[in-house]
């Protein structure tokens, strides 16, 4: 990927990109690859890095959706299994099948778990990463160094995907431009461009690290800047109200002494609702 290169493609302001995509998140990056895919000529351009921001701090996990079929959203699950499915296959040198483990510590979660598991797997289909056991207490303490012991029954292991977030998102970069996509990192769009009737029909985008503004003119424009989403909109229209509210996730990383297991651990759900896992991490966890 040569940066100079790209930015010779938005040099000339007369030129007409079928698309522009604003951020260069997971979200950006998709919408990119499967414009260029189909043939429309598209720019992608990003503020920092590429998945700097929501897109390279995730669990690093690529599951089937289990926390939704709790819920009973088997249609959900169903789809991220396949979309699982397929990560594994174009992506495999970014996949791993990486296991979990639920402590079980009562007769009723022991059937909950072991059952619901099992309808997990029949929703992946041929898809599956790997069919969910009921493992010993004897196995579990083994599996999960430091686990409570004191009226554990055993544990629920399961199989679901990990990947590496980041180098995801350069790949990504990399298929966009082999289709002949425009993808380019360190740029800013500071303001919109608008045709007579007043809609937009392009974007100034500025190099950050030269401060040059380039004036990009598009047939469609797409807003794919997760949380900073409201600034872009307000460049349209500046009482435009906020459209989203932020929600957070807490990741924290820690030595791999912590918890020195080659196993996931995940506690469905804990005194105040929410969803726990130790998911290790190269040396981290």
């Amino acid at each position: 990927m040569n940066r100079q290169d790209q930015l010779k493609q938005i040099a000339d302001p007369s030129f007409l990109w079928d698309i522009l995509v604003i951020g260069g998140g997971a979200t950006g990056l998709g919408i990119a690859l499967d414009a260029v895919t189909r043939g429309y000529k598209t720019l992608l351009v990003e503020q920092a890095d590429f998945a700097k921001g929501t897109s390279s701090r995730s669990t690093k996990l690529v599951h089937g959706g289990v926390r939704y079929l709790a819920q009973g959203d088997v249609k959900l699950v169903r789809e991220a299994s396949i979309e699982r499915g397929r990560l594994c296959r174009n992506a495999p040198h970014l996949v791993k099948n990486q296991t979990f483990i639920i402590p079980i510590y009562n007769q009723w979660d022991r059937l909950k778990y072991t059952i619901g598991l099992k309808v997990y797997d029949w929703i992946s289909g041929k898809l599956t990463l790997g069919s969910s056991v009921f493992i010993s207490r004897k196995k579990t303490i083994e599996a999960l160094p430091g686990v409570k012991a004191d009226g554990l029954l055993g544990g629920v292991l399961y199989h679901d995907g990990q990947f590496d977030d980041s180098r995801l998102a350069i790949n990504l970069v990399q298929s966009i431009l082999e289709k002949g996509g425009c993808a380019i990192n360190y740029t800013k769009v500071t303001g919109l461009l608008k045709n007579k009737e007043g809609k937009i029909d392009g974007a100034i985008v500025e190099d950050t690290e030269t401060m040059v503004k380039y004036g990009i003119k598009a047939k469609v424009v797409v807003n794919a800047t997760g949380v900073f989403v409201d600034d872009i909109l307000q460049m349209d229209n500046a009482a435009a109200p906020k459209s989203i509210c932020v929600s957070q996730g807490v990741h924290i990383v820690l030595d791999k002494k912590f918890f020195p297991s080659s196993h996931a651990l995940m506690i469905p759900e804990t005194s105040d609702g929410r969803v726990l896992f130790a998911v290790p991490w190269h040396d981290k966890v």
